[in-house]
């Protein structure tokens, strides 16, 4: 029972430090767990920047392709425009030969109609030579410019060629900016979930520096116990030190004691023959070992006589206090019973009068039981003359019992209860050095056989006895139903051990409020972190829309411009 309060308090160092352990460990594995997110994040982070960079590179390259597209486009409309130019210059050139070939073929039909004034005039040959040289001269212009009309052909054909795989060219680019820009929106998106899991990672490294400066706290409480529990050791050390040092003194000690003993023990018998040599038989000097072991002999008898005596106070004490108690039961009793009949009461009078008989026959019996086993070697004829008393007495209390028989048929069950109350309070009786009633028992049990080894004088006592034994054993079968009585002692200790547990659980119960205090600001701390989440998902909503708004804006912009680059291929085609 007394041990209660030791495991008690355990319990309570285990609970303190337990709430602490698994703390720590949670806070560990959130940490764990955020870093791998972090990592996790981290990595996404990567390969959206490298995808972004490469999509950017594509983007680039697909630009610079159509700014050379382009420019060549320029440089070919260019270039067939000067090709225009030089066709209708070789026309004009073409007409004005054709026109000049007329007029010399006019001016030959002239001079054949005329053949009369050849005669008189230059020689045709001297007149056609010239015009002949310039017509050789036409002629080759002439082939000249058809060469030149087949390569501008041939040249405007390879441009149609080459327009037509620029056109190629530009849907494959035009399919390759709607799928950049897909990318992009994509981009854009991925972006957000990077500031978003960017903006996670700073409230989970601000939650990870708060723990970690928990941790550290606890880290150095732990150092400072680490360093109080070195201290200890240092002392326990030096205390080890002085102790062993304290038992080389001892064993030094104990050495010259011997020594001593060994020169008393050989002064003595040099005394006891020198005084002896002289004396008669019977006034020698007794040896000092007899001396001793007489000495040793008659002080254990003092220590047990003074055992005796703490134990005959203690046992007269708990006797008093046991009659204090049936003393106020039996006013209770007599309370209750004052009710019945003048008759009943007289019966109830003579029954209360046997039952304190009794305790006080129990009384006598537990002073009995308190005496140790080492007080029946010194004291074994005073218990046989104690016994052969209780004898008769119990003789005399048995014919009473007798005699009363008819009159308890009302009051067996207070008497009952009485008994059943003596009988725990006997059994659950205990000694301040903490042992049972057991070897008391046995002494008791020893003491029966002692007294039944006596021979009894009358008949009559015999048959009372065997008697009373016989309601005993009537009024022990009906115990069972009586309610189970408890001792004041374990009652105290009982009323000491829930007044523990009220203390433990108040404690438990303060623990239990501080953790829901913190539950508390916790949660007012999610919330106020849910509501800046839910703003800044507003906020980043509007942009988004804004965003959605110019990538719209642009997309119309860039449709325009390719709607009127194609008005103008159209238009030069034709």
């Amino acid at each position: 029972m007394g041990s209660l309060g030791d495991s008690g308090g355990k319990e309570l160092i285990l609970n303190t430090s337990s709430p602490i352990l698994t703390e720590l460990t949670r806070l560990e594995n959130l940490l764990r767990d955020k870093e791998r997110e972090l990592a996790a994040a981290q990595n996404e982070n990567k390969a959206l920047k490298g995808s972004e960079f490469l999509k950017d590179k594509a983007v680039l390259e697909l630009s610079s392709g159509l700014r050379n597209l382009e420019q060549k486009l320029e440089n070919a409309e260019k270039q067939i425009e000067d090709k225009n130019l030089e066709i209708k210059k070789l026309i004009g050139e073409k007409k004005a030969a054709l026109s000049a070939q007329f007029a010399a073929e006019a001016t030959l039909r002239r001079i054949h109609a005329n053949p009369k004034e050849e005669n008189d005039a230059v020689s045709v040959g001297t007149l056609t030579a010239p015009l002949k040289a310039e017509i050789k001269m036409y002629k080759n212009e002439i082939s000249a410019l058809q060469e030149d009309r087949k390569a501008s052909s041939r040249l405007l054909k390879s441009k149609e060629l080459a327009l037509v795989e620029a056109e190629k060219n530009l849907n494959a680019a035009l399919e390759r900016a709607l799928m950049v820009e897909n990318l992009q929106n994509q981009n854009l998106e991925l972006k957000k979930r990077v500031e978003i899991c960017l903006e996670e990672n700073k409230f989970q490294e601000k939650i990870n520096h708060q723990k970690v400066i928990e941790v550290e706290k606890l880290s150095q409480t732990i150092q400072e116990l680490e360093e109080c529990i070195l201290v200890g050791g240092k002392a326990a050390n030096a205390v080890r030190d002085y102790q062993r040092q304290v038992a080389e003194l001892n064993e030094v000690r104990k050495t010259l004691e011997r020594e001593l003993a060994k020169t008393k023990i050989s002064s003595n018998r040099v005394a006891t023959v020198v005084a002896n040599e002289w004396k008669d038989e019977g006034d020698k000097v007794m040896p000092v070992k007899q001396w001793l072991e007489e000495r040793k002999f008659l002080q254990g008898e003092i220590q047990r006589l003074k055992d005796k005596l703490v134990i005959s106070e203690r046992s007269a004490k708990a006797e008093a206090q046991l009659k204090d108690k049936f003393k106020l039961r039996l006013r209770t009793l007599e309370d209750c019973f004052k009710q019945i009949s003048s008759s009943s009461t007289i019966k109830a009078t003579h029954s209360d009068q046997n039952i304190i008989f009794s305790s006080s026959n129990n009384a006598q019996q537990k002073r009995s039981m308190s005496q140790p086993r080492a007080a029946f070697a010194s004291a074994s004829k005073l218990s046989v003359k104690q016994q052969s008393n209780s004898a008769t007495r119990s003789a005399d209390s048995a014919k009473t019992l007798l005699r009363s028989n008819s009159l308890k048929g009302n009051f067996i069950s207070s008497e009952n209860v009485i008994r059943k109350y003596l009988r725990t309070s006997r059994s659950k009786f205990y000694d301040e050095s903490g042992k049972e009633n057991v070897a008391k028992r046995k002494n008791i049990d020893d003491h029966e056989h002692v007294g039944d080894s006596i021979p009894q004088e009358n008949d009559d006592s015999e048959d009372t006895t065997n008697e009373y034994h016989g309601i005993e054993s009537n009024t022990e079968n009906q115990q069972d139903l009586c309610e189970d009585m408890v001792s004041g002692f374990l009652y105290d200790r009982l009323q000491k051990e829930v007044i523990i547990l009220r203390k433990l659980q108040e404690q438990k119960d303060e623990v239990l409020n501080a953790k829901d205090d913190d539950i508390k600001l916790l949660q007012r701390k999610v919330d106020a972190l849910t509501k800046a989440m839910e703003l800044e998902a507003k906020i980043m909503r509007r942009a988004v829309a804004a965003r959605e708004k110019e990538v719209l804006q642009k997309s119309e912009d860039n449709k325009q411009k390719i709607r009127t680059a194609n008005m103008v291929r159209r238009t030069l085609k034709l």
